[in-house]
């Protein structure tokens, strides 16, 4: 029998275990000597063949590094915010993985009945939540991000047996154009190339290089309009990015909502209404009104028009995992 306990701080800082029902805290040696921020792909627009290269299945999800010490798990999103009681399925599962100690690094994911992830659908809590696990970077005392990633997928599929709520992330083709093609009949949001011969380094890596099908992205919210008709809450949201530290305005989006969704929006936004525009231009919206940029919401869309515009944005759900001010350039 597990439990989860839980703390009052949300930020890595904190303890959120799994732990026996006695409530033990890790035995001697169990601990892993460290805590460290997500190693992150580099986008590119055209896909590639390389040799010593591999190609995995890119996940629309929510990233996880999960810390499993004796019978004690922690959760800690990309932003080092601890999720362990948001995702108590996935940390029950992790901790009755058979070893000791193992750091992993991967994506909780909700699948569509084609089994593609769906951000979406993980963001309205509908469908079975799982933790698509695609790193080990340690395992029973030992420091695997110097290793290279072969290495390092050699001790997670030691150690790692799918089951309900754990799956290994899927490999492509072994060839980087045939992968691609694969993740485009698919309808995959895209995927990610990476050098087979890599250590794990914290932070952007040219090392791992993602390449998407579908656009997806995401978008400080910096005001919305005013409803119209029978519209309740809110029109649209007035997006931006952020370019030398200036939110520039990427347009806005007025569908992807339903009722419960836009009451929902419209309370956050309420609490963060001012009077100055945060964009950097003038966007031309005589009714708009203003927010402190704080919120991060996920928008797909067709393409970039000339002007630097969104075209047929439809809106997926706000991120939590993802500070407004890294939200940078297409």
């Amino acid at each position: 029998m597990v439990a989860i306990q839980h703390s009052g701080d949300r930020r890595a800082s904190a303890r959120c275990f799994i732990v026996e029902s006695g409530g033990r805290a890790p035995a001697v040696g169990q601990n892993i000597p460290f805590r460290i921020s997500p190693m992150l792909a580099t986008l590119q627009e055209a896909p590639f063949h390389k040799a010593n290269w591999v190609y995995e299945e890119k996940y629309d999800g929510v990233r996880i590094l999960a810390y499993k010490e004796g019978r004690q798990v922690t959760l800690i999103s990309r932003n080092a915010v601890n999720r362990t009681s948001s995702y108590p399925e996935i940390a029950t599962a992790v901790a009755t993985l058979s070893v000791n100690t193992i750091l992993l690094d991967g994506e909780v994911v909700v699948f569509d009945a084609g089994n593609v992830s769906r951000f979406k659908l993980l963001q309205q809590g509908l469908g079975e939540r799982q933790y698509a696990v695609f790193d080990c970077l340690y395992a029973n005392g030992r420091d695997l991000r110097e290793e290279t990633l072969s290495e390092r997928r050699k001790y997670l599929e030691k150690y790692v047996k799918p089951s309900r709520h754990i799956l290994l992330s899927k490999r492509l083709d072994i060839n980087g154009l045939k992968a691609f093609q694969l993740s485009k009949r698919r309808g995959l949001e895209g995927l990610v190339a990476k050098n087979n011969l890599s250590k794990y380094a914290t932070g952007r890596s040219s090392q791992w290089i993602k390449v998407k099908i579908n656009q997806e992205q995401e978008f400080v919210i910096g005001g919305f309009t005013k409803p119209g008709g029978s519209r309740h809450y809110f029109g649209a949201l007035l997006l931006g990015w952020y370019r030398q530290q200036k939110l520039e305005y990427a347009g806005k989006v007025g569908t992807g909502f339903n009722e419960k969704s836009l009451e929902t929006l419209y309370v956050k936004l309420n609490k963060l209404i001012q009077t100055e525009s945060p964009f950097a231009e003038d966007i031309g919206e005589k009714d708009a009104v203003f927010v402190s940029p704080m919120l991060v919401a996920q928008i797909s869309f067709t393409e970039w028009t000339k002007e630097g515009k969104l075209r047929h944005p439809v809106y997926l759900g706000l991120r939590d995992d993802k500070a407004a001010s890294q939200v940078g350039s297409k």
